[in-house]
């Protein structure tokens, strides 16, 4: 049966699946493979499978936030995917981590609403340790500035960060710039907006999974010379980033099929 939103069936996804938000983000990645073929493309949806050093792989992108990223879980594994990696971009409430070094998360913050509604809140968002600890190995192989830690997943992108206008920026300053510090003193690693719907999801269907992030910016200090959040700034050299992201989450699956194969 072809799934109603990724277009997808059974046997078009390898067991191993990267999970970038944005659709433009799988083709770059796919083209880091052996092989690779676009299998599927609908909505938000794209999906290339193929081979990295004789490895099957897929990728599909999720869009933005929690609720379309649990869609394409539901039908990707209906599709016969058992080992999801969230692969993604980042922002970091720790002054010690650079742009550009990655985050490996082995825990989220449950702060979305989409994964609320398959399991209470008390029930934990964790990467499997298979994944976490072969994240760790590929970053090493290949050499890269990483930390391992727990990620902030919330709704809003906007919401946490000053615009134009004083009322709001009066806000930023006495609402959230104190919830930042409260997660800076917890040694929260990241912020973003889809791991925790990835790691609750998996757990609850006896799958695995864990998430990767390129750390774009640091949350707790104003970016831009305007004061004014400006992402774009961030992503200047977001080709690049993504790029190196790709070759790390590549050799995840690999140290995670070599464990496999071992077993």
């Amino acid at each position: 049966m072809t799934q109603y939103h990724l277009k997808l069936r059974e046997g078009d996804v390898a067991p191993y699946v990267l999970l970038p938000g944005d659709p433009g983000r799988v083709p770059l990645i796919a083209a880091t493979w052996d092989t690779a073929e676009e299998v599927a493309a609908n909505r938000e949806y794209v999906t290339y499978t193929g081979t990295y050093q004789g490895v099957p792989i897929s990728c599909t992108s999720t869009g933005i936030g929690a609720p379309s990223t649990s869609i394409a879980m539901e039908e990707l594994a209906r599709c016969g995917a058992r080992t999801f990696l969230r692969v993604g971009t980042c922002g970091t409430f720790q002054d010690h981590v650079a742009n550009g070094d990655i985050a490996i998360f082995d825990a989220a913050m449950r702060l979305d609403g989409a994964s609320r509604a398959y399991a209470p809140v008390e029930y934990p968002a964790v990467a499997h340790h298979e994944v976490v600890q072969a994240a760790i190995t590929a970053a090493r192989r290949l050499g890269l500035p990483h930390h391992v830690g727990i990620t902030r997943s919330a709704d809003t992108f906007y919401a946490s960060h000053p615009r134009p206008g004083s009322s709001f920026n009066d806000f930023h300053q006495s609402w959230w710039a104190g919830q930042f510090d409260d997660l800076h003193q917890l040694n929260v690693l990241a912020g973003e907006m889809e791991a925790s719907i990835v790691l609750v999801l998996a757990r609850a269907w006896r799958l695995r999974a864990g998430g990767l992030a390129v750390v774009m910016d640091n949350i707790r200090h104003v970016s831009g010379e305007s004061g004014v959040f400006d992402p774009q700034s961030q992503l200047d050299h977001g080709q690049e980033h993504i790029e190196r992201l790709a070759r790390l989450a590549n050799q995840t699956v690999v140290a995670l099929h070599e464990q496999d194969t071992r077993t």
